[in-house]
């Protein structure tokens, strides 16, 4: 059985999956432009890239808005088992497939709803 992903640009739920997995926003070091933002990242224990910065979540969201952007996710493995995986995309790509091919769940908050294919 394949593993189900979401798709949700609410803050409260990305902010509960990354604490529920002990991860951490941050950014890529080096990715900043002239307005300050970088490449959006969650950053785990035990899997920490020397390259990742963590920050505030005041500012990974102020990002995520600004960047348009939707985070595509998944709780549970194939297996069962609580998964990690997690993918930043454009709100166009997520809106056209899903930010994958096949699609994905939309999250709205508490909701879930199955994404058009």
């Amino acid at each position: 059985m394949a593993a189900k992903s979401n798709i949700t640009t609410d803050p409260e739920v990305i902010r509960k999956w990354a604490e529920e997995r002990d991860g951490k926003p941050s950014i890529v070091a080096g990715t900043e432009g002239k307005e300050g933002s970088g490449l959006l990242r969650i950053n785990f224990p035990g899997r920490a890239e020397d390259s990742l910065e963590d920050i505030s979540w005041e500012d990974f969201f102020k990002t995520f808005k600004d960047k348009n952007l939707s985070f595509l996710y998944q709780d549970k493995t194939a297996t069962g088992k609580q998964s990690r995986f997690n993918k930043f995309v454009s709100q166009e790509t997520a809106k056209n497939n899903g930010g994958r091919k096949g699609g994905a769940k939309k999250s709205t908050g508490s909701k879930t709803k199955e994404k058009a294919k």
